[in-house]
């Protein structure tokens, strides 16, 4: 415990900061965080979460938070190895998870922006059989939707590392890097 300094008393800011997934994590779980009802804000302690939501033992919370983490990292893939799989498995189904305009400024070749009709069909299909990679900006939201994927059943789902940022950095720089306001 106490990875890179995340401690029960430091700001929910920096634990989210070290863990991306904290916050599903913590909703998942104990139902903090994913509501307004339930929230906290970012200058707020771990153990001020805990002990205003029923005294919650931190070190177990913490423990969750850092498991959930290390699950998280056994779904994200790197650009060279999405890279790699797209060369050998022409049934990968890549999956771009950003804003319609941030689709048709800049995608990678192949994929298909997340819409409720591309949804319907991941879903009806109901097969783990193809692999499903999760693309987003820079590696923050793909991993909800991956989740979201694999609560609802798929198991094959592998999220972008980095996102397609990290993509126009490692694997293609013909892909125009952008920053969002």
């Amino acid at each position: 415990m106490n990875e890179a300094n995340v401690t029960p008393q430091s700001p929910m800011s920096a634990v989210l900061e070290r863990f991306p997934g904290a916050q599903r994590a913590l909703f998942r779980r104990y139902h903090i965080g994913g509501c307004s009802s339930c929230g906290f804000s970012p200058s707020e302690t771990l153990v001020e979460v805990c002990a205003r939501n029923g005294n919650l033992p931190v070190v177990e919370v913490l423990a969750h938070i850092e498991s959930s983490h290390e699950s998280d990292a056994k779904v994200l893939i790197s650009p060279k190895e999405l890279a790699e799989l797209l060369q050998r498995d022409k049934t990968v189904k890549l999956v771009d998870v950003r804003s319609r305009e941030e689709f048709e400024a800049v995608n990678i070749a192949g994929s298909v922006l997340l819409s409720q009709p591309v949804m319907q069909q991941l879903m009806a299909s109901g097969s783990n059989a193809e692999p499903i990679v999760v693309i987003d900006h820079a590696g923050k939201n793909g991993l909800d939707a991956a989740a979201y994927f694999m609560g609802h059943g798929l198991q094959n789902i592998r999220c972008l590392r980095g996102g397609i940022d990290a993509w126009a950095q490692e694997v293609d720089a013909t892909i125009r890097r952008y920053k969002l306001g």
